[in-house]
């Protein structure tokens, strides 16, 4: 039998969800006063949008999540768990909705659970899930970089070289073995190797234009380059603000402000509002369908 959880632990435990409960309060509120404070200028940016140009932005949005569902796809079957696409897809979409519930392991105990009932160890579905983290992030710095330019964002290059080397199979293999070996479990049948690693960077990369095609049907004044560098670099921040849930609010100040050069606040919140309205339509989306799908296949 376990032991049970220290009064120390529970303390611990108790004060990071009352951190994370407030920064989201606090960056909800942030929020709510800048829409508020400028929501002429707001509503005026809304009434821009029309229903197609959203429709347009949803379907990009749609193409992103299943870049992102085959780059977690390619991460397992690399590591020893080839699934069918549609399999896939109901693991990895239906398990990302836990990403809307505060804390950030519940995506991944979803996915280790459905993944179990494929014959999916649950060590082989943490290790894909966290190696998630790094591929997206490097990949989104580097798209980031490459199309907004030295000047305004030439810092990036700094974080790009520590996340190369954990991008690295044998830095990755090394780590999850230290993981596993420190929770006292077995180690990995099959490790990660550099052509699994690359193509998953290559469905990332597909993620990634998809995205900046989402933001360019609800911002097109600075081109179709700008809007894949501008939303992957609001990812990017807001990901890394892992106490809230999806970057809540994070991404969208972020995305303020790398849509300042082309676009006034008022209609840059409104657009930032519109893209996480239509991301969170997209998760739903997606859910439903592998969901269906899924289901249709096993009956």
């Amino acid at each position: 039998m376990a032991d049970p959880p220290s009064a120390a632990s529970g303390g611990r435990g108790g004060w990071r969800k009352a951190v994370r409960g407030g920064f989201l309060v606090v960056a909800l509120g942030f929020g709510a006063w800048a829409v508020a404070s400028r929501w002429d200028e707001v509503a005026a940016g809304f009434r821009e949008l029309t229903p197609a140009m959203v429709a347009a932005s949803l379907a990009a949005v749609v193409g992103a999540l299943l870049g992102a569902m085959l780059t977690w796809r390619t991460l397992l079957a690399d590591l020893g768990s080839p699934l069918p696409v549609r399999s896939a897809a109901k693991v990895f979409f239906v398990g990302q909705l836990g990403k809307y519930i505060p804390g950030a392991v519940w995506p991944m105990l979803a996915q280790m659970e459905m993944g179990r009932d494929l014959g999916v160890p649950r060590a082989r579905s943490a290790a894909a899930f966290f190696l998630m983290m790094p591929v997206q992030l490097a990949s989104g710095l580097l798209v980031a970089f490459g199309t907004l330019g030295w000047d305004r964002f030439g810092w990036l290059l700094l974080l790009v070289p520590a996340l190369l080397v954990l991008l690295e199979p044998k830095v990755v293999n090394a780590v999850i073995g230290f993981g596993l070996r420190t929770l006292k479990r077995e180690p990995l049948e099959r490790p990660l190797t550099r052509k699994g690693m690359l193509a998953a960077l290559g469905w990332a990369l597909a993620g990634w234009a998809c995205y900046g095609v989402h933001l360019y049907f609800v911002a097109p004044q600075g081109g179709l380059l700008f809007a894949v560098g501008a939303f992957a670099l609001s990812w990017c921040l807001g990901i890394m603000t892992f106490v809230v849930p999806a970057g809540a609010g994070v991404r969208e100040v972020a995305m303020v402000a790398a849509l300042a050069p082309v676009m006034d606040a008022g209609p840059a919140i409104a657009v930032a509002l519109t893209s996480r309205v239509v991301i969170v339509l997209g998760d739903l989306l997606c859910a439903g369908v592998a969901g269906l799908s899924a289901r249709r296949i096993s009956v």
